[in-house]
Formats: structure tokens, C-alpha cells, sequence
């Protein structure tokens, strides 16, 4: 942990007569920093709002998050970026940072106002479908590299889908449903990584869930890319061994073998993997109860995800604590500019607790982790000088 961030929560804490939080039942970390989230808002508000969505952000620890782009209006041009700048400055408790799209309406035809976007956004991506024009994600890293930005994508390659809707393997075979082969995956970050190299462009691979991603990220940070990637909680922890005929199970990519799993992890310990993002998307209660083949895709992951990496991966010795922390708030932070404050969050890891979505602050949900028993629950977030959250 960094000194400075030790040294101001024990001033803080001390000052507001909160010293209880520095018992070594406790841990003190800099706040978490998450690069993908969906908070749904302007367009979709019946599923989250940045007020819900910052406030479960904050229950887990978060001082930061980047939104996705996939609302409306899309934030394409600037006067559309207006409109989701003017909810963050309303309603956000924590610090919320937009990514601008790469195309118009994320349709892939035609570059978005990148220029005019570019001072107030993170990264560009088109979240939620892949750009499947070669010459369009050649355009958009050249202007990217030209502003001096993150491409950040969803490698998706839809001619290779085949109306699947969960892994491509065993549980799809036996129990007759369509898969998602993992080629649709690694065929996009193979072209894209290619892409990179050719313009120079900062590219960030989102939520990776495949060996074979894993290993064309690994070869190409070894030749020089510029590439870093980011894996989920559910993608460490889950395979498709663990489905179940239900919609909390089902987000994009699928949960995959148990060999793509253990290849995750390895990523994780070996460095090819730079950050645990939740690609947090919340559904209405509706949208997420008509299982496996009709829900719609995403799960919710900020009010959980670190209480399961620090109990599936810390404590059963897979990578440190300190590992854990640049993860999921150094490197995010560091890869995508995010120079503010970073506050502290306190976390219990003294006993554990059962996890009950009746609970979270998000309007989602579902959650795969539903009723597991987990250690290191968030008490308190401060940021901005002030508490944002405080589990009392």
C-alpha cells in the first residue's frame, strides 16, 4: 500500500473518531479503480443511474470508474457527451470518467468526433460489439494515437457468433443450447493486435476469457505492442462447468473451459494480464429471469469483486495482496490517466459474509456469486475528503 495513502486514513479516521477501522481485522487500501462499467445512464435509467451506480461502486470500494459507451444517445460527438457529463456532475459520489465511442451510434460505419471528445473522456471503445471493419479500426488508432488515447475493445467477431449465447463446450453440447466459440474472441485481438503495431496506438484488450487470448497478448507485449488487457472476477473464479439454467449466469464473453480459467489465472500471476475489471451491467429483474438461452447478457460485479479475488485468489496464496491492489487500482489508474485522489476504502477480512444482491446499492441483480460465502466486505470508502460510503 502506498505510505501516503496509509498515512492520510489514519489522520482521517482519527479525526472523524472512526479509529476502529485500524484494528487488524481491517485493511486499508488507496480506493479501487474499475475501466469498465455500465451504469446505464442517459437512455436506460430503469436499469442503473449514476447515482445507484456510483453509490454500489463506492459499497465496494471504488473511487473510480470508467462508463462504457453504449446508451442514449451514444457519446459520439461532444453535444452527446454533454449529456452523460451533466448526470456525473449531478449525481456521481465517486469519480466517474466516460469513454467516448469509437464510430457513430456504435454502428461501425463512420468515425465518432474523436477531437472533440477527446479532452473529456478516458479511452474510446465501442463496448458491447466489436468493430468489425479492419479499416475502421485502423482509422480510429491512428486518430487515437493522434490524440494521444486509449483504444480500449470489444474483440467480437460477429461472423464467427452463430447465434450462440453461452460457451462453446461441454454444457452448451449436453444441455442443447447454441455456443459462442472462443475463436470469435481471439480472431478479433489477433487482428487488432496487428493493427497496433502498425500505427503505434495504445490498445487495451477489454475482458479477455480465452487461452488463446491470453497467449497473442502475451507474445505481443514480448515484441513491443503497446497492449495491455484487462479479465473479470467470474472469468478467474468460474468456468462453464459451473452454469446453471439461469440468467445470472450468462454475460458476454460466456464463461468458458476450466483450461481457459487456469490460463486467466496464469496471466495473472505471469503479468500478461494488467487489470480485474466487472464489466458491472446491470439488467432489470425482467430482463435477467428468462435463463440461459433469453436473458439478456451481463451480470453486476462492483459490490463484490474484490471480496471474491481476495478470497479465491489471496487467500488461497495465488497472488499477494499487493498484487491484488495493482490490479485493481494502480494499473487501471496509471494506463488510463486517471491522476485523481484516489482516496482509501477499508475492507473487513476478519470473517466472512454471505452474498445477498437484496442488499447492493445497484438496481442489478444478478450476480453468479449469489449466496457464496466470502471474506473481505467493504465498511467505508472515502473520497473527496469525505466518507461515500460507510457499511455502519
Amino acid at each position: 500500500m502506498n505510505l501516503n495513502t496509509n498515512e492520510y486514513a489514519k489522520e482521517f479516521l482519527t479525526e472523524n473518531n472512526m479509529t476502529e477501522f485500524l484494528s487488524k481485522d481491517y485493511v486499508i487500501l488507496p480506493g479501487l479503480c474499475d475501466v469498465h462499467v455500465h451504469f446505464r445512464e442517459p437512455g436506460y435509467e430503469y436499469k442503473e443511474t449514476i447515482k445507484s451506480g456510483s453509490e454500489a461502486a463506492a459499497a465496494g470500494g471504488y473511487t473510480a470508474v470508467c462508463t462504457m459507451p453504449n446508451l442514449k444517445p451514444v457519446p459520439d460527438s461532444r453535444e452527446n457527451l454533454n449529456v452523460q457529463l451533466s448526470a456525473i456532475k449531478r449525481d456521481s459520489v465517486i469519480g466517474v470518467y466516460p469513454y467516448g465511442a469509437i464510430t457513430v451510434g456504435e454502428a461501425g460505419e463512420c468515425l465518432s468526433d474523436m477531437n472533440g471528445m477527446a479532452a473529456s473522456v478516458c479511452a474510446f471503445s465501442d463496448d458491447g460489439r466489436g468493430v468489425q471493419n479492419e479499416d475502421m479500426m485502423r482509422a480510429a488508432m491512428v486518430e487515437a494515437k493522434r490524440l494521444g488515447k486509449v483504444i480500449a475493445a470489444h474483440c467480437e467477431d460477429n461472423s464467427l457468433l452463430r447465434g450462440g449465447y453461452i460457451h462453446d463446450g461441454k454444457y452448451a453440447a449436453e444441455h442443447n443450447h447454441r455456443g459462442i466459440s472462443s475463436e470469435s474472441e481471439y480472431r478479433q485481438i489477433e487482428r487488432d493486435l496487428r493493427l497496433a503495431e502498425y500505427t503505434g496506438c495504445a490498445y487495451h484488450v477489454c475482458h479477455i476469457s480465452t487461452k488463446e487470448s491470453v497467449r497473442l497478448i502475451r507474445d505481443a507485449k514480448r515484441s513491443g505492442i503497446d497492449v495491455t488487457c484487462e479479465t473479470a472476477p467470474h472469468y478467474l473464479v468460474l468456468c462453464d462447468s459451473d452454469l446453471q439454467e439461469d440468467g445470472r449466469f450468462k454475460m458476454n464473453p460466456p464463461l468458458r473451459d476450466a483450461s481457459d480459467r487456469d490460463a486467466l489465472i496464469e496471466g495473472i500471476c505471469d503479468g500478461t494480464i494488467d487489470m480485474i475489471a466487472t464489466d458491472h451491467a446491470p439488467h432489470s429483474a425482467d430482463e435477467k429471469s428468462r435463463g440461459l438461452e433469453k436473458s439478456l447478457m451481463g451480470v453486476v460485479g462492483l459490490e463484490t469483486a474484490f471480496s471474491v479475488m481476495y478470497t479465491k485468489l489471496v487467500m488461497y496464496g495465488i497472488i499477494t495482496l499487493d498484487r491484488l491492489i495493482e490490479l485493481m487500482s494502480i494499473n487501471p489508474r496509471r494506463r488510463f490517466g486517471i491522476t485523481s485522489d484516489p482516496g482509501f476504502c477499508v475492507f473487513d477480512i476478519s470473517k466472512p459474509y454471505t452474498v445477498d444482491p437484496s442488499r447492493f446499492k445497484t438496481q442489478g441483480r444478478a450476480t453468479p456469486f449469489e449466496g457464496h460465502s466470502l471474506y473481505g466486505r467493504c465498511r467505508l470508502t472515502v473520497y473527496g475528503g469525505k466518507a461515500v460510503y460507510n457499511a455502519e
